[in-house]
């Protein structure tokens, strides 16, 4: 009798040892004679358990994990190709583990469950379902559905997909040669954040029948996927799944015996943190140097060589066929005043249990990390938590009740962005984590707006000065109030996102950790990062 096992390829369980245990299992099963169909999905989101292998058994697939290369005979010799519990690393069905029953998976439904380069697997599971739905509809019918359902950009501006859509489609083009075009920003580049690597890696047919739907709708036919350079595994796995639905008839011309065509490319960036935002991206993605473009004009009516551009995150494109297959009302009626839907947490950093918890919006932050992510990986207290990536607010305990949604988090100066969730304990320095973000912008600003490449320079300079005055035992009122001038002219004066939010975390610092900012002991520790140990 063949039994079929399932264990991931994505990279989080790669980097864990995946592909050993792969052929360890694969050797150990052949020299025991016994018969495996072993298939390669995606991971399910529960990294803290990879490398996660599932059984397939009549009542459902039982886990075990995490799996190492050494763990595979004695997992062989008691019974887990007939899912038995004898094993410490037996975890149930895996459906059943609380970390994965208590989400509610829309666009990550078919995450670790499906072979992600098989289409045949993924129609098997509902995959594009919502594009058949869409080629009934017209294009405008289509741009309604994704009014209807709410959803806003899941990259982190939060602007609605829809309205954008409705850009895009009334924009015209006068010749033949002109064309509009659908981009997906997968350059997912801010710290803590991994949900578009896992749906791409996972379930790449979702975001594929997304860009092909956006296309239809908007009267699009060319598609690019600017994908950062960092992920070798999902360009593979895109690239791969890319030629297959070119094969099966669901890109390239005649698309299941329609009208419409549209063609799809990856394209790989080169490490620039700024060309996560749009109009940079599309400067790269025409050979130039990542600037940011003034705006206006829009991407929507002047984008990628000069024609009407929808350029939508991962995450957005792939909840695309979700509202399509279900209905626009169906997603609507998850979350909560205008953040509709759910959204991928990423929970990381100091965190016990860290991975992905897609939720609809409005649980709080401290229902999140505690009841998922189970406390720090330390067992210390939590001090700090950044949301929103490396321009985010550190958040204090006196906020970790706030809802999860984009207006609860604008109200207290904080953003929501991509979801990502860095946890830190009580041994963190605040004064570091205020200069770090500074300093990042040193590094990533494109350069071509005063504010950002100068400003935060002498953001710099002035926490330098601000800790050498500490040590000094100098006054620090005059440098504390410069640094409130200068964020104030970073936020104004700014030409992107880049130079605008990259005081929030410095102004959540002083404002919240003020006891922390520029002490005996923060100074020690800012000190030992920067090598300057006495």
């Amino acid at each position: 009798m063949t039994t079929t096992l399932y264990l991931p390829m994505d990279t989080t369980a790669l980097s864990m040892g995946a592909d050993d245990v792969a052929k360890a299992l694969e050797f150990q099963t052949s020299a025991n004679e016994q018969t495996i169909n072993l298939i390669r999905n995606g991971s399910r989101g529960m990294f803290y358990l990879e490398p996660l292998l599932e059984v397939e058994t009549e009542q459902g697939r039982v886990a075990y994990g995490p799996v190492s290369i050494g763990d595979v005979e004695s997992l062989l010799a008691q019974g887990m190709l007939n899912g038995e519990s004898t094993h410490p690393l037996y975890l149930g069905l895996t459906e059943n583990i609380p970390y994965l029953a208590k989400q509610q998976r829309l666009t990550f439904q078919r995450a670790g469950i499906i072979d992600p380069l098989s289409i045949e697997d993924y129609i098997k599971h509902q995959g594009f379902i919502g594009l058949s739905n869409a080629l009934k509809l017209s294009a405008q019918g289509i741009v309604d559905e994704m009014k209807i359902s709410g959803l806003r950009g899941r990259g982190g501006a939060a602007f609605p997909t829809g309205i954008k859509w409705q850009t895009v489609l009334d924009a015209k083009v006068t010749s033949s040669e002109q064309k509009k075009y659908i981009v997906c920003n997968a350059d997912e580049g801010d710290s803590g954040t991994f949900s578009d690597r896992l749906i791409m890696e996972a379930d790449p047919f979702s975001l594929i029948e997304g860009m092909i739907i956006a296309g239809i709708a908007v009267g699009a036919t060319q598609g690019y996927i600017y994908l950062r350079s960092e992920y070798p595994q999902a360009q593979k796995i895109l690239e791969q799944a890319i030629a297959n639905a070119y094969q099966d008839n669901y890109l390239g011309e005649a698309i299941q015996g329609t009208e419409h065509q549209f063609d799809l490319e990856v394209r790989v960036g080169a490490g620039a943190y700024i060309c996560g935002e749009e109009t940079s991206l599309l400067e790269s993605l025409e050979g130039k140097r990542g600037l940011v473009r003034a705006k206006p004009p829009l991407p929507a009516i002047t984008g990628l060589f000069g024609q009407p551009t929808t350029v939508n995150n991962v995450i957005s494109l792939a909840t695309v066929p979700t509202i399509l297959a279900k209905g626009a009302q169906y997603y609507q009626d998850y979350g909560v005043g205008r953040s509709r839907g759910t959204l991928p947490f990423q929970l990381a950093g100091n965190i016990k249990k860290g991975g992905l918890v897609e939720l609809a919006f409005g649980t709080t932050l401290a229902d999140l990390v505690n009841d998922f992510g189970a406390g720090t990986y330390t067992g210390e207290t939590m001090k700090a938590i950044q949301v929103g990536g490396p321009l985010g607010a550190y958040l204090p305990e006196s906020q970790w009740q706030t809802p999860l949604d984009y207006e609860a988090f604008s109200a207290i100066g904080a953003v929501l962005g991509h979801g990502g969730i860095v946890v830190f304990d009580d041994s963190v320095s605040m004064t570091a984590q205020a200069r770090f973000a500074m300093e990042f912008c040193v590094v990533e600003s494109c350069g071509k707006c005063t504010p950002c490449r100068i400003g935060s320079t002498r953001g710099v300079e002035v926490i330098d000065k601000m800790i050498t005055a500490h040590e000094q035992s100098e006054p620090t009122e005059a440098l504390n109030e410069l640094l409130v001038d200068l964020c104030d002219t970073m936020i104004d004066g700014s030409l992107c996102a880049m130079g605008g939010m990259t005081p929030i975390p410095v102004r959540s610092v002083m404002q919240h950790f003020s006891d922390d900012f520029i002490t005996d002991a923060t100074v020690t520790e800012v000190n030992k990062t920067m090598g300057k140990e006495q």
